[in-house]
């Protein structure tokens, strides 16, 4: 039986480009002979009640928009048998990037018609779902500059940030209990990852897999700036793990206090604060991506 699909669109996403993207995509749909139905969004908790009313219609959901728009959509589609595709539109289509979904938006198209599924992790901020990375400290910085910058525009937007953030930084005091152990670290961030990437393409956490029940935590512990500044090139092929001050762990609960409160990013949005607990949940979200 073909999929029935339902293109939940994010107007916001990417400066728009999810609006731009939609012609193509129902021109592609179109050709493909697929049936589909468009519902633009109006906030988060709007994309969960439609995402959670196209699974009872037995409908496969296309998220058109960025990471951002799956959190809700994970969040109501998570232990159904209904499927979500990926058309990315966004600012940073992490996930899109790691799953293998392609940029241009008539191939993710056909990619949510013809594509297979796959069962994916789902990790959750003391309940709040999230596909990617979670992070705090200098990230938590870095985040809110690059979500207040108009004027920077795609990818490079993060970069901006992290250059920014870096200026003004002073190092924090991080508690990181991993399924238990405590570690203590004075340093720059935490992050605890389901997936690889995030920042439009940052290998912060290379050996993380969507699908093995585990958390990937990345703690960065002090160093002089200079020595921050020189790892972020590294980040985007995943080199900065042969720094002596990177340490990476593993867990399925993951607690984090922090000696002052910073908000936690996830998908480029705020969904919580310290302290924390991230879980995670192993495969229960059906996933549509490349074979």
């Amino acid at each position: 039986m073909s999929r029935r699909l339902a293109l939940l669109v994010n107007p916001a996403s990417g400066g728009g480009r999810a609006l731009k993207a939609l012609p193509e995509v129902i021109a592609e749909l179109d050709r493909l002979g697929a049936t589909h139905r468009t519902v633009t969004t109006r906030s988060m908790e709007h994309a969960a009640e439609e995402a959670a009313r196209s699974a009872e219609a037995g409908e496969t959901v296309a998220a058109v928009g960025g990471d951002g728009l799956l959190r809700p959509i994970a969040g109501a589609l998570k232990g159904t048998a209904s499927a979500v595709a990926l058309i990315p539109a966004g600012r940073g289509n992490d996930l899109a990037r790691v799953l293998g979904v392609p940029r241009r938006p008539a191939e993710a198209a056909r990619i949510a018609v013809e594509g297979g599924e796959r069962l994916l992790d789902v990790a959750s901020v003391d309940g709040t779902p999230y596909l990617g990375i979670a992070s705090l400290g200098f990230d938590s910085d870095a985040n809110r500059i690059a979500n207040e910058v108009k004027r920077v525009k795609g990818d490079a937007v993060y970069l901006y940030a992290a250059l920014r953030a870096l200026v003004a930084w002073k190092p924090a005091g991080f508690v990181v209990t991993v399924d238990g152990t405590r570690h203590s670290v004075t340093g720059y961030t935490v992050a605890v990852g389901n997936s690889r990437a995030y920042g439009g393409g940052m290998m912060l956490l290379p050996h993380a897999e969507l699908d093995d029940g585990k958390l990937d935590v990345l703690i960065a512990a002090d160093t002089p700036k200079l020595s921050a500044l020189r790892s972020l090139a590294r980040v985007f092929k995943g080199r900065h793990l042969e720094l002596p001050w990177m340490q990476v762990l593993k867990g399925e609960v993951i607690e984090v206090t922090s000696d002052r409160p910073f908000v936690i990013y996830a998908d480029g949005d705020p969904i919580g604060a310290t302290p924390a607990t991230m879980r995670v949940e192993r495969r229960v979200l059906r996933v549509i991506a490349p074979g």
